[in-house]
């Protein structure tokens, strides 16, 4: 245990220099679009997964088959809480 600490007392500090620590603009650019590209992904889910919750809940609630999809959209557009929406990119 004191060897262990003694040899690293015994080396110098780590990595040293002007360049050294500092982050590229182009670095901190893709960060930034990995964020945000997580962020809407998590909306697109969000919001893809109420409106299927949505219509599983109203397909129970009236005894149709959840996997009719167009027995589900009219029984829905009938009762006037279709969602029309635009569906954009996912």
């Amino acid at each position: 245990m004191t060897t262990d600490l003694l040899i690293l007392a015994q080396q110098g500090p780590g990595p040293a220099g002007s360049e050294f620590g500092k982050a590229s603009p182009v670095g901190w650019l893709v960060l930034v679009a990995l964020l945000v590209l997580v962020l809407y992904l998590g909306y697109a889910f969000h919001r893809r997964y109420s409106r299927m919750n949505r219509r599983r809940m109203f397909a129970e609630a009236h005894g149709l088959d959840v996997f009719d999809e167009q027995a589900v959209d009219k029984a829905m557009e009938e009762a006037g809480v279709l969602d029309r929406r635009k569906k954009h990119w996912l």
